[in-house]
């Protein structure tokens, strides 16, 4: 219980869900840049996915949104996301936190978090 309780002051502490959706923001400028994520994003709803992933964002700081594991799984099952693709958005998502003076710590814990996910994430061994 210790590290729900370490993850909910992270939310908290860095202002919630406004500050976690400016954090997306940022994460998606540069994804949608990436180039070895950025194909990812084409012809997506954007607005819809930023939504989402804010809210997944909140509930691994321990925010009240909540992701089931199956539905983790089902949504990414079809887009061929490699351990490589993973590595890269991990490295996007922990650039903008340091934007926004997240510490190393809680960069760690939070992407800890997001790495647990890896299996429901992640369907194919290597980019192809």
């Amino acid at each position: 219980m210790q590290l729900g309780a370490a993850m909910s002051s992270l939310y908290d502490r860095y202002g919630g869900f406004k500050t976690v959706s400016k954090i997306v923001m940022v994460f998606y400028d540069m994804a949608l840049d990436s180039d070895q994520i950025g194909d990812y994003f084409e012809d997506v709803d954007m607005a819809r996915l930023i939504d989402h992933q804010t809210k997944f964002i909140a509930s691994v700081m321990g925010g009240p949104a909540s992701f089931s594991d199956d539905r983790l799984r089902k949504v990414h099952s079809h887009l061929g996301i490699c351990h490589e693709d993973m590595d890269e958005m991990e490295q996007l998502l922990k650039q903008a936190l340091v934007q926004f003076k997240v510490t190393e710590a809680d960069i760690e814990t939070i992407i800890s978090g997001i790495e647990s996910k890896r299996p429901l994430i992640v369907t194919e061994v290597t980019a192809s």
